[in-house]
């Protein structure tokens, strides 16, 4: 797989950072139309969610950049998505209990995963599925950790655990990547 020959022709560039402009306005909109919404943002949260925002469209812009093959691109940029709502989710409310709650530092290491599998795949999709089903298997693992440890509401374990779908559908994409590869050779 040629590395770096995906950047061409990149159409989705404008519409995913122009999601991403239209998503950190929301809140400026929200405070400003509607102040009894109870939406009150600092410019601290404006910036961490800037900041988490453009991570996420770098990732995508890396994915697009590694391959030009779309289910390799779709992959990547799910696996973005699914690491950027896994943070938001985390810093927002928490994945179990509060924000505050311990246990969801074990999602931080269900990231790790993401992370250390990818650097260990390097660009290449077969890895990259890998990585991406090892990732959705330790998304499960921390759920299963929350509800040995107890005292969590059913209905966010359960939405916790929904969150290995995209970790699985990235996998499955890398896999049908690596699939369209070995056809082409």
């Amino acid at each position: 797989m040629a590395i770096g020959n995906g950047g061409r022709g990149n159409r989705l560039r404008p519409f995913v950072w122009g999601a991403a402009g239209g998503l950190l306005l929301l809140p400026a909109l929200a405070m400003q139309f509607f102040p009894q919404g109870g939406v009150n943002w600092t410019g601290l949260d404006f910036l961490v969610m800037g900041a988490m925002l453009a991570g996420a469209c770098g990732l995508y812009e890396l994915g697009a950049w590694l391959s030009g093959n779309t289910a390799y691109r779709a992959g990547f940029g799910l696996a973005a998505l699914a690491a950027f709502l896994t943070v938001w989710a985390n810093l927002a409310v928490g994945m179990l209990g509060s924000e505050h709650d311990p246990v969801n530092l074990l999602f931080a290491g269900v990231l790790l995963v993401a992370l250390a599998g990818a650097l260990i795949a390097g660009p290449q999709p077969r890895g990259m599925a890998r990585a991406m089903a090892a990732t959705a298997i330790a998304q499960l693992l921390a759920v299963g950790v929350g509800l040995a440890m107890g005292g969590f509401e059913p209905r966010e374990l359960a939405l916790s655990a929904l969150f290995a779908v995209p970790w699985l559908l990235s996998a499955a994409l890398f896999g049908k990547s690596a699939r369209d590869q070995a056809r082409a050779t």
